[in-house]
């Protein structure tokens, strides 16, 4: 909450070993008249402050770190989702990246 974010950003972690594309900007849609309250009361974990040695340390082979003088941020190489899924049907078809 309060913090500006953009396409490519890392903004959590998944438990599972892929990526999982999201929108934090967009608000949930609750159009079941039906839904239980654990999923009308979501509570946002204020995010984790890193150090550039946390950060280059849960680094993954398609991320990098953005480091300024207020922040370090992780980020995908690729910000696009599109370019991203090409970049991985190329290396998935063993041709080396552009």
């Amino acid at each position: 909450p309060g913090e500006e974010v953009y396409e490519g950003m890392i903004v959590g972690e998944n438990a599972r070993a892929d990526d999982l594309d999201v929108n934090a900007t967009k608000e949930k849609h609750l159009n079941n008249i039906r839904q239980s309250n654990a999923e009308v009361l979501v509570r946002l974990v204020p995010h984790r402050r890193l150090s550039l040695d946390q950060a280059l340390e849960a680094l993954r082979e398609d991320e990098c770190a953005e480091v300024t003088p207020q922040t370090v941020r992780l980020r995908k190489v690729e910000l696009d989702k599109t370019g991203r899924a090409k970049a991985a049907r190329r290396a998935k078809a063993g041709a080396a990246p552009v």
